[in-house]
């Protein structure tokens, strides 16, 4: 009598091939960014996309990080170009823009309509939203930028989007999370900021 192993024996074999079929894609997370997100000073591996992605899957959370920072960029040439940087299997987008607008004492007003006209445009695609709030180089008195640092609270909660209020927490005032030009962040900085920001991602995801 002759017994037939073939099929025992392929058993298990097709069941880790079908498991792993199964397993589904990484979540792309994409950030609409200036020069933090463009990693300026920094290798691709220390910049904020790269350690954010590390820092999800330190959580458990499978997910490609990609940077669509453009250093100097300002709310005005991220809602230029957000519908070619934020591909459309961008299941969320992390808009962080505003700091250069600050720096060039863009009025208040202006800066919200540009970031009200991205997520606008990426909820239209169906892409999900997280705002990077507080982006001021340093928090500094005054009724300018009072007016500014409410914007990203107020547009996140009237558009019904997801808010990191305070996207520098932890790196502001402190030289050494910052490189010599005391505005952008080391590797160190980055891999906070990343930290924190990840918490933020995982819940929108």
């Amino acid at each position: 009598m002759q017994i037939r192993l073939f099929p025992l024996i392929l058993a298990p074999a097709m069941s880790a091939v079908m498991g792993a079929a199964a397993a589904p894609a990484p979540q792309v997370v994409t950030i609409l960014g200036d020069s933090i997100t463009a990693g300026l000073g920094l290798t691709a591996a220390e910049a904020l996309p790269a350690q954010l992605q590390a820092a999800l899957a330190q959580r458990g959370v499978r997910a490609v990080v990609r940077g669509a920072g453009v250093s100097g960029d300002t709310t005005a040439g991220g809602l230029a170009r957000v519908d070619f940087s934020v591909a459309p299997d961008t299941r969320l987008c992390v808009v962080e823009l505003g700091a250069n607008d600050y720096l060039q004492s863009m009025p208040p007003e202006q800066t919200r309509h540009n970031l009200e006209a991205i997520v606008r445009k990426l909820k239209a695609r169906h892409i999900h939203v997280l705002i990077a709030g507080g982006t001021t180089p340093e928090r500094t008195a005054g009724s300018y930028a009072r007016a500014f640092n409410v914007i990203f609270p107020q547009m996140a909660k009237a558009e019904g989007v997801a808010l990191e209020p305070d996207f520098l927490a932890g790196v502001q005032g402190r030289p050494a999370l910052k490189q010599a030009d005391g505005l952008h962040p080391n590797a160190a900085g980055a891999r906070l900021i990343a930290a924190r920001l990840a918490g933020y991602v995982a819940k929108a995801l």
